[in-house]
């Protein structure tokens, strides 16, 4: 087993791992910004140490400010959660040459899997359904681009090969705006991500968003944990999530899961991932994979009785997986609410501190939070604060917990989202189950 972690990450995503890592018996060190050296898991670690100003590019995004911090803290390996250096390929593979551990896939798989073009070939396969497209890069031949827009049928979606966060996707609706289009979103791929290559695929109007995760042991054996419902987003955003997806299929849910595990056998993936789909018309697919633990990670615990995070630490020791697929139970429903500090109509941030903090409990309820009465928010990061899990042996006690949990909650001093979130769980449409990703866009806009 590793003796000691550093977490390259803030938040409750650090605080999270900093307890996965106690249950081990594994020593942490917690790195922090200037301006989160009040954060919880700071106060709870066995090391500290400061490695730049609140800006992120100064310091969770400083591959040598944090190698640094391994060195002399005598760190075995890092964790890096979610966002920040989790899917970057440079910082694993320079942290693996300074002769430490990763605590996620190898660097080449982080690489292969964040080009969604080479990420679609892997799937395709590994068997995998994708979507209908140019199954590669769009080249200069500008009559075959045309030719197979017409042979897909409009309306298509432009996207780039190095896309995320919801940037990088243009909807074309007919032939006349394809080129034109074609050459805006290469242009604005190369100022965001420093890649112009763009691809082409159908657009599926009405489709739910539908993630599968996976466990593999980098040795060729792989798990599937179940899939989740992600499908309320604003501006691509997740706002809440729920295990599992409801209203799919048994047939074709294990079918699609299989594939998964196929291609993280194929990949030797090594660590947790989630492999996204759109989902419409009882058939998946795949969108992209992301190769790292996910904010929504909860939901899929819950109902499964499974530790991801402590089983990320396990194989980064050396371990095999500790479970057989045939272990896997799906038993009940989770739901997650993402609770940010911003404004609930405006969506401004809402940076400051927290005169009062009171979390909910009772039976399954669980809160993942950094936060505390007297926290100061700082206005320099991602605006999650917490998030709210509930778990019931059926969707609709499930969902009833988190109404009721949601009406205890308490976070005085600054604004959240949990008025929108109190509302969602109450919609007639979202308490159905089986909404599309553009509902929560169509709700707040009427």
């Amino acid at each position: 087993m590793l003796e000691k972690v550093l977490i390259a990450n803030r938040g409750e995503i650090a605080l999270r791992v900093l307890r996965a890592c106690k249950e081990l018996g594994i020593k942490t060190v917690a790195v922090h910004s200037v301006a989160d050296k009040d954060l919880m898991h700071v106060r709870l670690s066995d090391e500290s140490v400061c490695i730049g100003p609140p800006s992120p590019t100064e310091s969770y995004l400083n591959t040598p400010a944090i190698i640094s911090a391994m060195e002399v803290t005598d760190s075995d390996a890092v964790h890096p959660g979610y966002g920040f250096l989790s899917e970057n390929a440079d910082f694993a593979e320079q942290v693996e040459n300074s002769g430490f551990s990763f605590i996620g896939p190898t660097a080449e798989t982080i690489r292969l899997m964040g080009d969604k073009v080479s990420a679609i070939e892997v799937m395709r396969k590994a068997g995998v359904p994708t979507v209908p497209g140019s199954n590669g890069p769009l080249d200069d031949n500008d009559e075959r681009t045309l030719s197979l827009a017409r042979e897909i049928g409009y309306p298509v979606i432009i996207k780039a090969a190095a896309g995320g966060g919801g940037r990088g996707m243009r909807v074309v609706e007919d032939e006349a705006e394809l080129l034109k289009s074609i050459q805006v979103t290469s242009t604005e791929a190369q100022s965001f991500f420093g890649s112009g290559v763009v691809y082409l695929e159908k657009f599926l109007q009405n489709p739910r968003h539908v993630e599968i995760q996976v466990i593999g042991d980098g040795e060729g054996n792989a798990i599937h944990l179940g899939d989740r419902d992600c499908s309320l987003q604003r501006r691509h955003q997740k706002v809440l999530e729920e295990a599992p997806a409801p209203g799919i299929p048994d047939q074709v849910r294990s079918e699609v899961a299989a594939t998964c595990i196929q291609a993280c056998k194929n990949l030797k993936y090594r660590g947790a991932g989630t492999l996204e789909f759109l989902y419409q018309d009882e058939r998946f697919y795949f969108i992209e994979m992301n190769t790292r633990v996910q904010v929504e990670h909860p939901v899929t615990e819950m109902v499964t009785g499974f530790d991801i995070v402590k089983e990320q630490l396990r194989i980064a020791s050396g371990e095999p997986l500790s479970i057989k697929q045939e272990d896997v139970q799906i038993q009940g429903h989770a739901f997650e609410c993402r609770i940010n500090a911003e404004d609930p109509e405006k969506f401004i941030p809402s940076p400051g501190k927290v005169k009062l903090f009171h979390a909910p409990g009772g039976p399954g309820v669980r809160v993942d939070s950094h936060l505390y009465s007297g926290y100061n928010v700082p206005p320099y990061y991602d605006s999650l604060v917490a998030k709210l899990i509930s778990y019931g042996a059926s969707r609709d006690q499930a969902l009833m917990r988190m109404q009721i949990a949601l009406d205890e909650l308490l976070i005085d001093g600054i604004k959240s989202n949990i008025p929108l979130q109190r509302d969602l769980v109450r919609d007639a449409e979202f308490q159905k189950g089986g909404i599309n990703i553009h509902y929560l866009e169509e709700k707040l806009n009427s």
